[in-house]
């Protein structure tokens, strides 16, 4: 097969039984992710969708769109970049068990209610289990670094906000803001999803000064040199 790069994103001018599409939110992760996938896999295409949930669903939405039309489908999505650690330094490679809308709702005098106790909608995608051990076992990920990743509209900023985030979520172990989106475009087209986070802060009290954005997106290139071959050979059956 023939692999071509343009803008930071990969191409398969083949054909493949199974094809993946990492969505990440800017272009430096785009990158890390495309270092880390290089042209060993071909059926592994990589794409910048935007910053927070509705760009990112909109943007993966574009581009699962493009590929039912194109007959060449993609069979699962994943959501890639850097975010907050609620436990873990940064540099750890998180992977999430459950992709969840951190603020979908509504608050109440009693507290808050998700859309779903609400009465409609949605606030968490689950990924494939067995998805979710292969991909902590190819990483390497330490304990407690497989957990739910919060997506959030606006960044935790304080210490109050951080551990009622925590609260309210106890197996969080990271928040960032495209999970959700991309989630929901993949459960439109009926693909699986997955999602990959490399810590560069802690959420909380906004440090820029303890911001590891570099060791971040070196991670986030080792994590995908090493999951790359369990995306590529996954199949949901």
């Amino acid at each position: 097969m023939v692999v071509q790069a343009q803008e930071g994103l990969l191409t398969d001018t083949g054909t493949a039984h199974v094809r993946v599409l990492i969505a990440t939110a800017v272009p430096a992760e785009r990158d890390a992710v495309a270092r880390g996938v290089r042209e060993r896999h071909p059926a592994i295409d990589v794409v910048a969708v935007g910053v927070g949930p509705a760009a990112a669903a909109a943007g993966t939405a574009t581009a699962l769109t493009k590929a039912a039309l194109s007959g060449r489908p993609y069979t699962l999505v994943v959501s890639a970049g850097i975010g907050g650690g609620f436990t873990t330094p940064p540099g750890t490679v998180l992977i999430a068990d459950a992709i969840t809308a951190a603020d979908l709702g509504a608050e109440t005098p009693e507290g808050f209610l998700p859309v779903t106790e609400l009465g409609f909608g949605t606030v968490t995608h689950r990924p494939p289990a067995s998805l979710v051990r292969d991909l902590a076992a190819a990483t390497g990920a330490a304990p407690g670094s497989v957990g739910t990743v919060l997506t959030v509209s606006t960044v935790t900023g304080t210490a109050d906000r951080a551990a009622l985030l925590a609260q309210r979520h106890p197996g969080a172990v990271a928040e960032a803001m495209e999970g959700f989106g991309v989630a929901e475009a993949a459960a439109a087209h009926d693909v699986a999803v997955a999602e990959i986070r490399a810590v560069s802060n802690a959420v909380g009290p906004r440090d820029r000064a303890a911001w590891r954005i570099g060791d971040a997106l070196a991670a986030l290139t080792d994590a995908f040199g090493k999951s790359a071959p369990v995306l590529e050979s996954w199949n949901n059956t």
